[in-house]
């Protein structure tokens, strides 16, 4: 590897407020608030989303009407092919 073309690298807290969740990492985003976690001064990362409240991991995600989508998208290109014809 080249010497001084990367960028630091090191611990990183993520922490979801809605949920509370925290989750230990590494990252190069090293700059902004700090807090000692397991006895380790690392910055923190505030995520909006994360696996306990995100829709798809609860189970509270709406199925797609992809059926309709299909039919609004055909209705659609059949008025644009018989314009062409």
């Amino acid at each position: 590897m080249k010497k001084n073309i990367h960028p630091e690298y090191g611990f990183v807290l993520y922490r979801c407020p809605a949920t509370g969740t925290e989750i230990l990492s590494r990252s190069t985003k090293l700059d902004g608030q700090k807090t000692t976690h397991e006895g380790m001064e690392v910055p923190v990362v505030t995520m909006e989303v994360c696996s306990d409240n995100h829709p798809f991991y609860t189970g509270k995600a709406g199925l797609l009407d992809t059926a309709g989508r299909v039919d609004a998208f055909n209705r659609r290109f059949a008025r644009h092919h018989a314009k062409k014809s």
